[in-house]
């Protein structure tokens, strides 16, 4: 099972609450906690709310055919640089 470790902002949003109700609803829960590098307290989601982040990421409207599209033209296009300059005149011949 995968860690997800939230901000009390982050949990906030994925809860409908605001960030001290989520401060005080990891309490409850009895929720790992820990003071990350960049100052900002994180929670580490039980199972409930590790399911219910990802039902809201399947829910959320993301247009991956477009996504994936988008990234196989940028690796032609990127690819298209890398050549060798002339390879394909000299290879022809």
């Amino acid at each position: 099972m995968p860690q997800i470790w939230m901000t009390y902002d982050e949990l906030a949003t994925l809860s409908g609450c605001t960030p001290a109700e989520a401060r005080l609803r990891a309490m409850h829960l009895s929720l790992d906690r820990r003071k990350s590098r960049d100052g900002a307290t994180r929670v580490k989601l039980d199972l409930a709310l590790t399911a219910k982040f990802f039902a809201s990421i399947r829910e959320a409207d993301f247009d991956l055919d477009g996504a994936i599209a988008a990234l196989q033209s940028t690796h032609r296009h990127m690819a298209e640089l890398l050549e060798p300059t002339g390879f394909r005149e000299r290879g022809a011949a």
